[in-house]
């Protein structure tokens, strides 16, 4: 998946959640919906839903694609070049609560990937900022160091993946590694 097409995915998966919020949500809770919603796909179905990088941040793991669209709105990060690009999708309320603009792209996210998206917000939608920042403290967040990319299988193994789903993502893993070099 190229950047542009990462970056459109990660915007209708983050409007999903707002639409599914009530139009409005503070960054925090949008990024755990996401991580416990991309840890729910990686133990189904061996991928993620955005192929976003989680980073191991003191209030639990934050999607860095997610964190530099919404950060650019506020003109800061490493996306502030396509501050532009995100302003007819969200609207910055104050800075780290955002609203949406429009409506998701029905075509950018599957059914199973809605299906993990809803039950993640359905889990986590109404848990304030502690109690999500402890769920989110998991295995997967304790073993990467502060402000370090997590690993994928680390967070498939924290959200119940068993040992054969652990491996065959572990070897996409490697493929994927492989056909970079």
């Amino acid at each position: 998946m190229g950047t542009d097409d990462k970056i459109q995915s990660t915007i209708n998966a983050i409007l999903y959640v707002l639409q599914k919020l009530g139009g409005r949500g503070d960054f925090h809770r949008i990024f755990k919906v996401l991580y416990f919603a991309d840890q729910k796909h990686l133990t189904r179905y061996g991928s993620l839903i955005n192929d976003d990088k989680y980073i191991a941040m003191k209030n639990g793991p934050v999607p860095s694609m997610a964190y530099d669209i919404l950060k650019a709105l506020r003109g800061e990060g490493l996306l502030i070049s396509h501050k532009t690009d995100f302003e007819p999708y969200f609207n910055l309320i104050s800075s780290y609560e955002v609203e949406s603009k429009k409506e998701f792209d029905v075509d950018e996210l599957s059914e199973s990937e809605i299906a993990c998206i809803d039950e993640s917000i359905e889990e986590n939608g109404r848990l304030n900022f502690n109690q999500l920042t402890d769920k989110s403290h998991d295995k997967a967040w304790e073993k990467s160091s502060e402000d370090c990319e997590m690993k994928i299988d680390d967070i498939a193994d924290a959200g119940g993946a068993n040992k054969e789903m652990v491996q065959y993502i572990n070897e996409i893993i490697e493929n994927q590694k492989a056909a970079f070099q």
